[in-house]
């Protein structure tokens, strides 16, 4: 049960000292999965019908301690972060934490973004995006011939594999400042760069997009 996996794992390790090597341990995906079946098993609403979303990249996304001190309210705030499903929800759960606790930093705005990713992939019907060496993976994927030429003309060196409904995507490198491609030996995309990628490529090849996980800034903001 999730519940049981929560209180062998310890919440004063999921959300105190060892909070960011526990995620790199177990995924963000499967660790406010966790905490979100946890407490609906806690309030005896049974588990979640919604179809559940793997998302592991390379993304620096958490809850710092100094943006919300107390394991009591990590939690909470993860658990309304893994019940994110629109992007409603997103502004709700983003106003909430800047009305309590301030603007969010990075790494809180990385949480919305992969909420932003599970949300839309789940639109998209998929239930697996994982980074493969130098990969992106996506599943299940079943495209019509169609689409799969779209991809072949949008993302080339696409590997698709029907019999296992997988694609496989190359990462692209990130382009240094003031150049126009990247130079051979360049890092892959990670972290915010990555997740617009990934979210870019759900609205190409099957049709769903979505807004940004948090709106700019207005100059009077």
């Amino acid at each position: 049960m999730a519940l049981k996996d929560l209180e062998i794992r310890g919440a004063g390790n999921l959300l105190g000292g060892e909070q960011s090597g526990h995620i790199a341990g177990v995924g963000f995906d499967l660790y406010v999965r966790m905490i979100g079946e946890a407490v609906s098993e806690l309030r005896d609403s049974g588990p979640a019908e919604r179809p559940e979303v793997r998302v592991e990249l390379p993304v620096n996304a958490h809850i710092p301690h100094e943006y919300v001190p107390g394991e009591r309210l990590r939690l909470e705030a993860y658990t309304a972060i893994a019940a994110i499903d629109s992007d409603g929800d997103i502004a709700a759960v983003h106003a909430e934490l800047a009305d309590r606790y301030g603007p969010p930093p990075e790494p809180v705005l990385g949480l919305l973004a992969v909420a932003r990713l599970r949300a839309q992939a789940r639109r998209a019907g998929l239930t697996d995006i994982a980074q493969q060496g130098t990969h992106i993976r996506f599943a299940p994927v079943d495209l019509p011939d169609s689409r799969q030429v779209r991809v072949q003309r949008l993302y080339p060196k696409t590997v698709l594999k029907p019999a296992v409904r997988t694609m496989l995507v190359p990462v692209p490198r990130a382009v240094p400042e003031r150049q126009p491609s990247a130079p051979l030996g360049a890092p892959l995309l990670r972290d915010a760069e990555l997740l617009a990628w990934c979210a870019q490529l759900v609205a190409d090849v099957f049709g769903e997009t979505g807004q940004p996980a948090v709106a700019p800034a207005g100059p009077d903001a």
